[in-house]
């Protein structure tokens, strides 16, 4: 166990350090923004790119990938979403914004490097085909279910789910980690190759995202905090934490997934709550505090939980 804790410290030790350096006025946040979008639109979507390009499915369908994750996802987003609206007595907008911080994981920023350094390269497979769809799926649910809430409580005229969904998907095709898992898929259907000298280019950036990416992190945790709502906080984040990873081993195993695909999938759902929830909290002027609070709580306890759940796999 110790070991293990010790392969996974690193991650979150990077983290801590982005948030030191803006903690201490080394740096301001300003910069971890700027790093954040640096690895958010070029470094890794290059990665999802190179690894698509290259892989070796070996005939694997990714349907019960997405089953055995989701699956998870909709038992945790629902038990939160009872919790929030039953048992703290919260309307139906914080209810989904419970589902949205108990079942949002951090993919990109924790959850990539994460399964890099515990799985290895084998383990971005199954991460790529996850995030083809993890963030379409996430977001289309959760912006339904928020208008709806917001529709139920406030009447008046409401979207439909038409035009819902055609704003989602007109962001979504200039979102760069599409465009990375596109390209990536294009070129292995063809079977191309990259020239030694953009390969190396490629590997080089691609091989920094996730260091900067924990550090970038650490540098946005500033504006986040525990202020309020620390009650439902704590549900959350222990469903987060929790919940939502034995779920997905549940479920991963009972499809009779590979181990590697069971280590990847598992570790991704155990990472610390992804900013999305916070985006989501803010486009709809709710729920700030709560996503705010799992976000933080999640980070400073995922050392612990992260270690947890890769002792259990193995």
């Amino acid at each position: 166990m110790s070991a293990i804790f010790l392969d996974v410290l690193p991650i979150f030790v990077m983290i801590l350090i982005g948030w030191l350096i803006v903690k201490v006025g080394l740096m301001k946040a300003e910069v971890g923004d700027a790093l954040s979008d640096f690895v958010f639109k070029i470094a890794v979507p290059l990665l999802l790119f190179r690894t698509i390009a290259e892989a070796d499915f070996k005939g694997a369908s990714p349907f019960r990938l997405w089953i055995a994750y989701f699956s998870g996802v909709a038992i945790t987003w629902t038990a939160a979403h009872i919790a929030a609206t039953r048992f703290f007595g919260r309307d139906d907008r914080i209810g989904v914004l419970a589902g949205v911080s108990s079942a949002f994981a951090n993919t990109i920023f924790i959850g990539l490097p994460l399964v890099q350094r515990t799985v290895g390269d084998k383990g971005l497979v199954p991460l790529s085909i996850l995030i083809a769809v993890h963030l379409p799926v996430m977001m289309i649910i959760g912006t339904i279910l928020m208008e709806r809430a917001e529709h139920k409580i406030a009447g008046g005229p409401g979207r439909s789910i038409v035009a819902v969904l055609r704003q989602i998907a007109s962001n979504l095709v200039r979102n760069p980690l599409v465009i990375g898992l596109a390209g990536g898929a294009l070129m292995h259907l063809l079977g191309w190759t990259m020239p030694m000298p953009v390969e190396l280019v490629v590997d080089q950036i691609a091989g920094v995202s996730g260091p900067v990416a924990l550090i970038s992190l650490g540098m946005a945790l500033q504006q986040y905090g525990t202020s309020g709502n620390v009650g439902i906080a704590s549900v959350t984040s222990a469903f987060k934490l929790l919940l939502l990873p034995a779920c997905v081993w549940t479920t991963s195993h009972l499809l009779g997934l590979e181990s590697d695909w069971t280590a990847a999938l598992v570790l991704i759902s155990a990472v610390p709550t992804g900013v999305n929830a916070w985006l989501i909290a803010n486009r709809f002027g709710v729920g700030h505090s709560l996503a705010a609070s799992t976000i933080t709580l999640t980070t400073a306890l995922g050392a612990i939980t992260v270690s947890f759940w890769a002792y259990l796999l193995g």
